[in-house]
């Protein structure tokens, strides 16, 4: 199968580019820059110059792909109304490319809001489109598959984590670097499901290959697990003191990244598993905290 991948040298994409590739399948990759395209190139990936703001490129990769994989997004949350309607928009243009075919999409998605006091479950409905929360990549992924779009969505945990992440685990590594301490919030059960990178690149390549329609696929090795043990593992590999904070103290150690830090979530993942044959066998977050680099 030939695979148009959006977000090909990202951190999630660049994973799923080689597992497509190591499994047989052709890739090719949107990249809007020289550097991103010779990353692609050395993967073994044809490049697809573009980006998501050109939907004229979008609809040509997309033309010449048996099917779509959907990782780009722009994580700048200070534009995040803004960055939410451009996914929506390129979404609805990749999936007007396959209307009248079976070939499939898949987007991506997260956890966020899904669910409370339980762990959130593949039959869960999008979060709900809000001002404070603007991000539509679900509701135009369903959109499209009502349409007879072969579209469906991986839901990715808050910490797709490996050795060289650059996501939300080495922003709290920063923080405590900053501070002198490791920090959680209130009690800290509060909880984040995760998933090692590899893992989740598994399962996109699984669910395209399943090529289904209206299906959500939940990307979350670990249910969930508590703010305070991701605090205190990073606290050991940076040798220093672990805090509960609350109130100013909150806002003085995490600034704008409170939010993030207070979320609490919990996924399961039994229906994936059991849909796709998706066997996790990468290290937990806990043990890649401790063991990939997060604190050297």
């Amino acid at each position: 199968m030939r695979v148009f991948v959006t977000g090909a040298s990202g951190w999630v994409g660049s994973a799923v580019v080689q597992e497509l590739i190591s499994a047989g399948h052709q890739v090719l990759g949107l990249a809007r820059s020289d550097d991103k395209a010779e990353v692609l190139a050395a993967m073994g990936a044809e490049v697809h110059r573009g980006s998501m703001e050109d939907l004229e490129s979008l609809k040509t990769g997309a033309a010449k792909a048996d099917g779509i994989i959907h990782t780009a997004f722009n994580h700048d949350f200070s534009k995040f109304a803004e960055n939410s309607a451009r996914d929506r928009c390129a979404i609805e243009t990749l999936g007007s490319a396959l209307e009248g075919s079976t070939r499939p999409l898949l987007v991506t998605s997260g956890f966020a809001r899904l669910a409370k006091d339980r762990p959130a479950t593949e039959d869960d409905a999008a979060t709900p489109i809000t001002d404070t929360y603007p991000r539509a990549s679900e509701h135009a992924a369903m959109a499209l598959a009502e349409r007879g779009v072969h579209a469906s969505i991986v839901r990715l945990a808050p910490s797709v984590h490996g050795r060289g992440d650059h996501g939300f685990v080495p922003i709290l590594v920063n923080l405590a670097r900053e501070n002198g301490q490791a920090a959680y919030i209130g009690d800290g059960m509060n909880r984040w499901p995760g998933v090692h990178r590899l893992d989740a690149a598994r399962l996109y390549r699984l669910a395209l290959e399943r090529g289904a329609k209206g299906e959500r696929y939940h990307a979350a090795a670990e249910k969930g697990v508590p703010f305070k043990d991701i605090a205190a593992a990073i606290g050991r590999g940076l040798k220093l003191p672990v805090v509960s904070t609350s109130g100013d103290e909150t806002a003085r150690h995490f600034g704008w990244f409170a939010a993030f830090a207070g979320m609490g979530l919990t996924a399961a993942s039994e229906k994936t598993r059991s849909v796709l044959g998706w066997k996790p066998t990468g290290p937990g977050l806990l043990d890649d905290i401790a063991n990939a680099g997060y604190c050297d």
